[in-house]
C-alpha cells in the first residue's frame, strides 16, 4: 500500500509532540476505552494508537494481539489512511479493498480482515492518531455502532486533553517550585552579601526597618593600616599582581580581625580601617585591637622573610591605633557602607601617619587600656596636624609572662586574668 501523508503534517507532528504521549507507560483510562470499543462493536480487538513521522505507536490495546506488539512501520499502517481521511474509515473486508489487500497486516501473520477506525482530532483540527477496532474475519458494523465509536473517539480526545493539561499544570508547578528555590537562593545570597558588607546586627536592623539609626559609642578602638611605599612598590609590579597580593593581605587581615571581635569597615586603596567595640560594645576592644595588630604584623614579617629570599621587595605597613568615642552608622542607599566618624578616627589617622614602617604606633588613650599586658615603648608627645601634641607609644609585643609564643603575638591563660 502507498504511504499517505496529511497536508498539515509538520504542524500535526508538532501538535502530537505537545501532548507528550509517545513512548509513555500504559494508562488505565486508555485501556478501558479500547475494551469498551471492542465490546460495543463486537470485535475481538481494539487499539488506541498515535502516528508519528515513521511509525504507528500503540498506547493501549485489547484482545488477542501479540504481547510484544507496540508499534508498526508507518508505511504499512492502516491508521495512516484514517488520519489522512480525517473521518471514520470503515472497511468490512480488507482483502476486497485495493488500498489494503497487499498490506503485510492483511497478508502476513496477523491476518487482519476487518478494520474500523476513527481519527483522534484536536480542537485545532490535527489528527494525532486513531481509535480503531479490528477483526480477523470480515465484519460489519451497524450505523449505531459506528456512531458509538465516533463518540468514544471524542471521549478519548477529552481524556488526552485532560492528560495534557495535567502535564502543563505539573510543569507550571515545577517551574513555580524552581522559581521559589531560585528566590530562596537569591535571598540567601543577597543576605550573605549584606552580611559581607555590614555587621550582622546592623544588617538585621536594615532588613527590619529599611534604615539604621546612627549610634554614639563612648569608647571604641580604631585601627588604621597603611602600606608604606606602596606607590614605589606598584611601579615594579604588574597591575594584576598588585591587586592579587593586596587581596591576599586584606583577606588575611579580615580573618585576624574576625578572630578578635574587630569589625572591618572598609579599604581605601592600600589602607585598611577597622574598629573594636562597635557595633557590639565590649570592654576589651583596645586589647583585641592590639592583639590583632601584632598578629597582622607577624604575618607580614614571615611573608617578607620569604620575599627576601626571592629578592622581592617587602610589603611594609604602618599601623595606627587610637581609642575614644565614635559615632557609627550606615551611609548610602544602593551601596551601603557601615562607617564611623569623630575625632577619634581623625587622631587614629594621624597616629598611623606618624608611625614607622613595620611598627605599631598607638595613642596614649589606647596605651592606658593595654599597658599592663603589653610591652610598649614610649615616644613622648608628637606633634599632630590639627590636634596639637599627642602622647604616643610603640606597641612591641605581649609581655613575656603573658605570651604563649616567643614572638609575643599569642596570649596565654595568665594574659586574660591580668587586671
Amino acid at each position: 500500500m502507498n504511504q499517505m501523508t496529511p497536508a498539515n503534517e509538520a504542524e500535526r507532528l508538532n501538535a502530537l509532540g505537545n501532548y507528550a504521549i509517545l513512548d509513555t507507560l500504559p494508562e488505565a483510562g486508555f485501556d478501558e476505552i479500547t475494551e469498551l470499543a471492542a465490546q460495543i462493536c463486537g470485535c475481538p480487538a481494539a487499539l488506541v494508537s498515535f502516528v508519528d513521522a515513521s511509525r504507528q505507536w500503540i498506547k493501549a490495546k485489547y484482545g488477542p494481539l501479540p504481547a510484544e506488539l507496540s508499534e508498526c512501520p508507518r508505511e504499512i499502517s492502516i491508521c495512516t489512511a484514517t488520519i489522512c481521511n480525517n473521518d471514520i474509515l470503515y472497511v468490512p473486508d480488507l482483502v476486497k479493498d485495493q488500498r489494503f489487500n497487499t498490506s503485510p497486516l492483511v497478508t502476513g501473520d496477523m491476518h487482519i480482515r476487518f478494520y474500523c477506525g476513527v481519527p483522534l482530532i484536536t480542537r485545532d483540527g490535527y489528527a494525532l492518531g486513531t481509535l480503531c477496532v479490528i477483526d480477523f474475519a470480515p465484519h460489519e458494523l451497524a450505523f449505531e455502532q459506528r456512531e458509538a465509536l465516533r463518540r468514544l473517539s471524542r471521549q478519548t480526545m477529552v481524556h488526552l486533553e485532560l492528560r495534557r493539561q495535567l502535564l502543563v499544570r505539573n510543569e507550571m508547578l515545577r517551574e513555580l517550585e524552581r522559581a521559589r528555590d531560585r528566590a530562596v537562593a537569591e535571598k540567601a545570597e543577597s543576605e550573605q552579601l549584606l552580611l559581607n558588607i555590614l555587621p550582622p546586627s546592623i544588617a538585621a536592623e536594615l532588613k527590619a526597618t529599611g534604615r539604621v539609626q546612627p549610634r554614639f559609642f563612648d569608647t571604641a578602638t580604631v585601627v588604621l593600616i597603611d602600606f608604606a611605599g606602596f606607590t614605589r612598590l606598584v611601579e615594579t609590579m604588574e597591575p594584576a599582581s598588585v591587586i592579587n597580593q593586596l587581596d591576599q593581605h586584606f583577606t588575611k587581615f579580615d580573618d585576624i580581625m574576625a578572630n578578635h571581635r574587630l569589625e572591618k569597615l572598609k579599604t581605601i586603596g592600600d589602607a585598611y580601617l577597622a574598629v573594636g567595640g562597635v557595633p557590639e560594645p565590649n570592654r576589651s576592644h583596645a586589647i583585641d585591637a592590639s592583639l590583632g595588630a601584632l598578629q597582622m604584623l607577624d604575618h607580614l614579617t614571615k611573608l617578607n622573610r620569604q620575599r627576601e629570599k626571592l629578592h622581592l621587595p617587602a610589603w611594609q605597613v604602618r599601623i595606627g591605633i587610637n581609642t575614644g568615642p565614635v559615632i557609627a552608622g550606615v551611609v548610602g542607599k544602593h551601596k551601603f557602607t557601615y562607617d564611623i566618624w569623630g575625632n577619634t578616627v581623625n587622631i587614629a589617622q594621624r597616629v598611623e601617619a606618624a608611625g614607622t614602617p613595620g611598627r605599631i604606633n598607638i595613642a596614649e588613650s589606647t596605651w592606658q587600656h593595654i599597658k599592663t599586658r603589653f610591652d610598649t615603648e614610649a615616644r613622648g608627645a608628637v606633634e599632630v596636624k590639627h590636634q596639637g601634641l599627642v602622647d604616643m607609644y610603640y606597641l612591641n609585643r605581649i609581655r613575656p609572662e603573658f605570651s604563649a609564643d616567643p614572638a609575643g603575638t599569642m596570649p596565654n591563660d595568665r594574659f586574660w586574668k591580668q587586671e
